[in-house]
């Protein structure tokens, strides 16, 4: 059983250097990390191998294990949230592959091994990692982390659809396990999107009945504080992937689980009496459904506005 880890990087900093260190000392040790670096002045393709290499000489690596890296150059142009990790995986021959970002830091030394005991459930095709919010993560973004992110495992298919609805597609290529076979059989992920890819490929994965494992005790660190312009910016996107692909999201919309998240943030907050944050979850809020709202919407808007309210504004200056 082969396995290999893919990080698409932007200018990566020391939540980088973090994830790559627990990588180096997982229980289960990929025989690859491939690292899509997404090249730029400050960041080029040499001084990034330079840098994973100096990491591997100081880091004592236990077991016999080799592990290769793999630096790869992306142009920034070329960059797609769909395409970019199709192209990482087909660099890949192994049996199982990991997707994460840059900032997610495993909380222990057993991501791996636990990621992979989700895939052994039956017909799992993908399983992926609860996320932890930072210490310095707002009230807000906490609850949300626990929220999306329970302390119970589960796993998910078709049948719960009626159920869950759009929940049952939910999944973070932050920190998320495949087994190669179901995912070639479905196609892989999509070579255009501007986000949720890893929705669309669950979606897929869902219709042709494999399951989803959610696996608590496999932990990254992982949140962030968006300012409100940067939650409106990724909710547009997020708007414009569900209208591209209306197929797919259409028969499960989102609203109803964002005002689910909302209401329930509002209720706890409440109880802790921290009504400082409640003004925050409300505008937050009222970024994200406003965002949303636009980029469902992006084709009746003037293309000047659509490329300020992305935050990928170069996705628009090619066709889908």
């Amino acid at each position: 059983m082969s396995l290999d880890v893919i990080i698409p990087v932007y200018k990566p900093d020391k939540k980088f250097d973090q994830l790559f260190r627990m990588l180096l000392m997982q229980s289960v040790k990929p025989d690859e990390i491939i690292v899509l670096n997404t090249e730029t002045e400050d960041f080029p393709n040499e001084a990034i191998v330079r840098r994973l290499e100096k990491q591997m000489k100081k880091q004592k690596i236990y077991g016999k294990k080799q592990i290769d890296v793999r630096v790869v150059a992306i142009r920034k142009e070329e960059f797609d949230h769909g395409g970019t990790r199709r192209y990482g995986v087909s660099l890949s021959n192994a049996d199982y592959f990991v997707m994460m970002t840059q900032d997610a830091v495993p909380a222990d030394d057993y991501l791996l091994e636990r990621l992979l005991g989700g895939l052994q459930q039956e017909a799992c095709a993908m399983a992926y990692a609860r996320q932890g919010a930072s210490l310095n993560s707002s009230m807000v973004e906490q609850y949300t982390r626990l929220f999306n992110y329970p302390k119970t495992s589960s796993v998910k298919s078709k049948k719960d659809l009626e159920r869950l609805g759009i929940k049952t597609y939910f999944c973070s290529d932050v920190c998320a396990a495949y087994r190669r076979s179901a995912y070639e059989e479905v196609g892989g992920f999509v070579e255009k999107t501007i986000f949720n890819e890893d929705a669309i490929i669950a979606a897929r994965l869902i219709e042709a009945d494999y399951r989803i494992a959610y696996v608590a005790e496999a932990k990254v660190i992982h949140s962030h504080n968006y300012t409100l312009r940067e939650q409106l910016k990724r909710n547009f996107d997020l708007g414009v992937s569900h209208a591209e692909y209306r197929e797919i999201f259409a028969a499960v919309p989102a609203e109803k689980e964002g005002s689910r998240l909302v209401l329930q943030t509002l209720e706890y907050l409440m109880g802790q009496r921290r009504y400082l944050d409640v003004l925050d979850l409300i505008f937050q809020s009222a970024a994200k459904f406003i965002g949303y709202q636009f980029g469902k919407h992006y084709r009746m808007l003037p293309k000047e506005l659509v490329l300020k309210l992305s935050s990928n504004p170069g996705y628009f200056m090619t066709g889908k």
